[in-house]
């Protein structure tokens, strides 16, 4: 408990961090004084305040959507972005603004998460048809299935001169985030909630069908469970600020060296770690060539690739 308390210190830091880095300065004891003119405190209440906030929801909500899909896939590789769930939300996205461009935000996010669970429902069928002799067969089946919605996707764009569009929604940045354009990460952090009420379930259904059915459980509606809030959360995630690549692959793998299979004891590490790792992402990417910034889905995908790389070459050592 201490160590997690801890833990949340650190992600209270870096928020702080978060709100005083950027283009514009920060006077703090001006503002503290009461000798600022305002601007800076319109400054941290239209961009800084709802950008951290973007990033903490985001984190957290896309960590525990990546632990929820390697406990029902049972496979420590599987999240939204190694199973077609992020392409299929975007092209979900991209459907609909084409059909109903005036469709509400809330409406879009939806469509798109009925395309992010419809992509990820294929991807569970595709592993029940294809034998899978090395676990690291499902994510290179995942990311196959991937491209081939994403090769759709930019066509239909293409055709449609929306390539731009398409663009921002693989790519995770935050720059654009304000008030009144990030409340609807509320809903991932809403659906983080109700991973951990339902965590024990979570935990023993990934320990298979026959075990879930022996204990009285219903089996397919924890995975559909698990599912719909994994593609609620991709949706809202990418309507909102796009793709955020590895998050849910790292941070689930990490927590798991350290406090184990239980769910419950491991989705509150999950969030503040995912918390944390966002945040640290995007400081980095804008203190690195300031004034000018680098969008997080850059930096969390160079970290993330070597990360995934380390956890690949020690699973391959422990094998050996």
């Amino acid at each position: 408990m201490r160590t997690l308390l801890f833990a949340v210190l650190v992600m209270l830091v870096l928020a702080c961090v978060s709100l005083l880095v950027g283009v514009t300065h920060m006077p703090v004891w001006a503002m503290l004084a009461g000798s600022d003119d305002g601007h800076a405190a319109r400054i941290l209440a239209i961009s800084r305040i709802p950008r951290t906030l973007a990033l903490v929801l985001a984190g957290a909500s896309m960590a525990i959507a990546g632990l929820i899909m390697q406990m029902m896939i049972r496979n420590r590789f599987a999240e939204p972005t190694t199973s077609g769930t992020v392409e299929a939300a975007s092209l979900g996205l991209l459907i609909v603004t084409i059909m109903a461009p005036e469709l509400p935000v809330m409406g879009k996010m939806l469509v798109a998460a009925a395309f992010a669970l419809a992509g990820t429902l294929l991807f569970v069928r595709l592993l029940r048809l294809v034998p899978l002799r090395d676990p690291l067969m499902v994510p290179l089946l995942g990311i196959m299935l991937g491209g081939v919605i994403h090769a759709v996707a930019t066509f239909i764009a293409y055709r449609f001169d929306l390539l731009q569009s398409l663009l921002a929604w693989t790519m995770g940045d935050f720059s654009g985030v304000l008030r009144g354009r990030y409340e609807l990460l509320w809903v991932g952090g809403l659906l983080a909630a109700v991973a951990w009420i339902a965590a024990d379930r979570f935990t023993v259904a990934g320990l298979g069908r026959d075990f879930t059915t022996n204990l009285g459980l219903n089996y397919k509606r924890v995975l559909a469970l698990g599912l719909v809030i994994v593609s609620m959360v991709t949706s809202a995630v990418v309507v909102t600020v796009g793709m955020i690549p590895f998050l849910g692959l790292i941070v689930p793998n990490v927590v798991s060296l350290t406090v184990g299979d239980n769910m419950r004891r491991a989705v509150p590490w999950v969030a503040v770690l995912g918390a944390i790792f966002v945040l640290s992402c995007d400081i980095l990417g804008r203190i690195i060539r300031e004034p000018y910034e680098i969008p997080l889905g850059t930096v969390v995908g160079v970290v993330g690739s070597a990360m995934f790389l380390w956890l690949v070459l020690r699973k391959r050592a422990h094998a050996a």
